[in-house]
């Protein structure tokens, strides 16, 4: 077993500099005696790949350079592989993406310096680790906040507007207050049933989503639980009404949210079928079955 990391380098994230910016990270790397060996995306979900790939050869630590949907992809490669428990595996972020969410939980800074100085100091958290299952059996696993309706619709429409950057989420968020339609959800979980019109109903192991909102209540990524939020029927004023809370997390006690916590829970669109997204990548439509699975997978945090 390798005590070195193996690195997992995204060049399609963020502004798409990481190339220019590697030569600077290899020397920060070198400079703690972090030893490494590396790779290149090539193609979506290559990721997936690479980590098997390296598990095989020996490495229990992976950095993941780049946005929110690497280390998706970088999480999904490890749940996914049978050669080893997944709490044998550490993962570092040096974030290089569009949102950078997860790692607002955590307080990482996107200083390259930094970030490596945290990684040399291996400080961890044994994190929860969600798991959807969509309608047509597709199966993802999310570190972050995964959810349907209105963050889906988002997630979607962002496909279209990365070029911008960081507002990028803050536009794709309001042509989806223009745009995205409500639908009545059945939301089953526990011994409740809650069946409501909906803008979206929200799985949180972490704090942030959509390039820094906060939609999660009181989580905590470690306790096996997720935290649940139903936003019920809020319209186009309650949301422009309320866009500063959307950031500070005060939006939860809005008298159209519901929050909860729960380690399953299954919610069945009865109308049309809304956008799934799990950490930001889009992953299906439709109804979705959502579990944890606690304490999967250890992160290095600050």
């Amino acid at each position: 077993m390798s005590k070195s990391w193996f690195i997992i380098v995204n060049p399609y994230s963020g502004n798409r500099n990481i190339s220019e910016q590697w030569k600077e990270i290899q020397q920060l790397l070198k400079t703690k005696k972090i030893n490494f060996s590396f790779a290149f995306t090539q193609f979506s979900k290559h990721e997936i790949e690479l980590v098997d790939k390296a598990i095989q050869n020996g490495f229990r630590n992976i950095i993941s350079i780049g946005g929110d949907g690497t280390l998706h992809h970088v999480v999904n490669g490890i749940m996914q592989q049978r050669y080893v428990k997944t709490s044998d595996i550490t993962i570092a972020v040096i974030p290089k993406g569009t949102g950078n969410d997860w790692i607002k939980t955590y307080n990482i800074p996107n200083d390259i310096e930094k970030v490596i100085e945290i990684i040399s100091k291996k400080k961890t958290i044994l994190q929860d680790i969600g798991v959807l299952e969509t309608e047509n059996k597709t199966v993802s696993y999310f570190n972050n906040v995964a959810g349907l309706g209105y963050d889906g619709y988002i997630v979607n429409k962002l496909k279209t507007l990365k070029r911008f950057g960081s507002i990028a989420y803050l536009l794709s968020g309001l042509a989806g207050l223009l745009l995205y339609k409500k639908s009545i959800f059945k939301i089953i979980f526990d011994d409740k049933i809650i069946e409501t019109k909906c803008l979206m109903t929200v799985f949180g192991l972490c704090k942030y989503s959509g390039g820094g909102m906060q939609f999660t209540k009181d989580v905590n990524s470690s306790d096996g639980l997720f935290d649940i939020t139903i936003a019920k029927n809020l319209n186009l004023f309650d949301l422009v009404f309320n866009l500063p809370k959307l950031y500070s997390g005060k939006i939860v006690n809005h008298k159209k949210i519901e929050t909860y916590k729960t380690k399953e829970i299954r919610v069945i669109p009865t109308q049309k079928k809304p956008f799934i997204q799990a950490d930001g990548e889009l992953i299906g439509t439709g109804k979705v079955s959502v579990k944890i699975i606690k304490k999967a997978l250890n992160f290095v945090i600050n």
